[in-house]
This record gives structure tokens, C-alpha cells and sequence, in this order.
């Protein structure tokens, strides 16, 4: 709703964030630091946003004076497992998790949850060095987090 009042603005740039994810994996609101708390998820793509590299861009947006809705997502989909494999694979090599269906998870959560994947070809035109998902992930979070062997 907010989206369709926005649009009717020449001056504003609307960016469509998706389960933010940053370097700092010890926030509370990480979507990474989030899913490794969980005693179940379900492994379903999605498209995600990866702070690190993306906050940088709004500021160079806004000196570009760029206007309208962008999917402020990097590109592709990753799921919560492949997230979670990095994880164990860059940070904890203990870690475990277990997987449970969407029905299951229907009946333990508040709100549905929607899945899905953004378009960020716009973003990308504009941003050609913008990563796809699964480098970003890389290189901005788990690469920084990477524990050093004892």
C-alpha cells in the first residue's frame, strides 16, 4: 500500500530489502544469526540482502539521484541450508541443524512466512559489479568470519 501512495512521488527511491544479512553475526537481527538459533528450518530459496555490500550502493544511489522501487536484493537465490553449510563451513565446523516442511513450520509460527525470489536485474544494470548471492555471502560475511584453525 505504502508502495503504491510512494509511486505517485518523482523524488522518491523506495529499496525493497529481504532478509538482511551483515558481517555481524552476533546481531540479533541477522537473518544468519537468526536461522542458526532456530531448532528447525526449512530449506527453501530465497532472494536475500546482503548489507555489506548493498549499503554502500544506496549512498551512491542517492548522489545519483536514482528514483523509484528497487529489489534491493543481490542477485539469485541461496537457501537456508546452503546458508548453513557455509556456516558450519567458514565458522563453526560443529554446527548442526535439522530441516522440517512447510507444514510443519505452518503450525509452530505466528505469521506465514513468504518465499520467493526478487528481480534484481535493475539493480544489477545500474551496479554491474554487484555480486550474486552466493559470492557476496562469501566474501562479506563468512570470509570476514572465517574461524582460523587451532
Amino acid at each position: 500500500m505504502v508502495e503504491d501512495l510512494l509511486r505517485n512521488y518523482d523524488n522518491v527511491c523506495t529499496l525493497r530489502v529481504r532478509m538482511p544479512i551483515s558481517s555481524d553475526l552476533s546481531n540479533p537481527r541477522n537473518f544468519i544469526t537468526k536461522i542458526t538459533r532456530y531448532d528447525k528450518v526449512v530449506d527453501i530459496p530465497n532472494s536475500m540482502t546482503i548489507l555489506d555490500e548493498l549499503l554502500p550502493l544506496s549512498i551512491e544511489m542517492a548522489k545519483r539521484n536514482l528514483t523509484g522501487i528497487w529489489n534491493f536484493t543481490n542477485p539469485g537465490v541461496v537457501s537456508h541450508n546452503q546458508i548453513l553449510q557455509l556456516y558450519r563451513d567458514y565458522v563453526d565446523p560443529t554446527f548442526k541443524w535439522k530441516n522440517f516442511t512447510l507444514d510443519e513450520q505452518a503450525k509452530v509460527i505466528v505469521a506465514p512466512r513468504s518465499n520467493n525470489e526478487l528481480d534484481a536485474s535493475k539493480l544489477k544494470k545500474e551496479f554491474p559489479q554487484l555480486l550474486s548471492i552466493n559470492d557476496s555471502l562469501v566474501k562479506y560475511v563468512f570470509e570476514p568470519n572465517r574461524k582460523k584453525a587451532v
